[in-house]
């Protein structure tokens, strides 16, 4: 119906009449989507801070080359321990009993 008189090929007394409802209710319905029309192609998804989003990016390269760094360091560590010899590992929390 909306379509039909937004289109302009009929009256809105002509659709009433076809469709039984009262040509202030097709009026109202083309009023409302007239007005309405903008918004369903507004893009309504969140935009995009790029700074914001630069910003993230770095702060996610530095915690990962710091990450990276740090399993070098222990890599290294674990190489060094071990020129000492295999010494029993204690439990977390626990004191070793000798």
């Amino acid at each position: 119906m909306v379509l039909a008189i937004l289109r302009g090929e009929q009256t809105a007394n002509e659709i009433a009449s076809q469709y039984g409802v009262h040509p202030v209710l097709i009026s109202r319905w083309k009023q409302t989507v007239l007005e309405n029309l903008p918004e369903l192609f507004e893009d309504k998804r969140q935009k995009i801070d790029r700074t914001q989003y630069n910003e993230k990016e770095e702060r996610i390269e530095r915690l990962e080359k710091i990450i990276g760094q740090r399993d070098y360091e222990l890599d290294w560590l674990k190489k060094k321990l071990s020129i000492f010899g295999n010494t029993p590992k204690a439990s977390p929390g626990r004191p070793k009993r000798t």
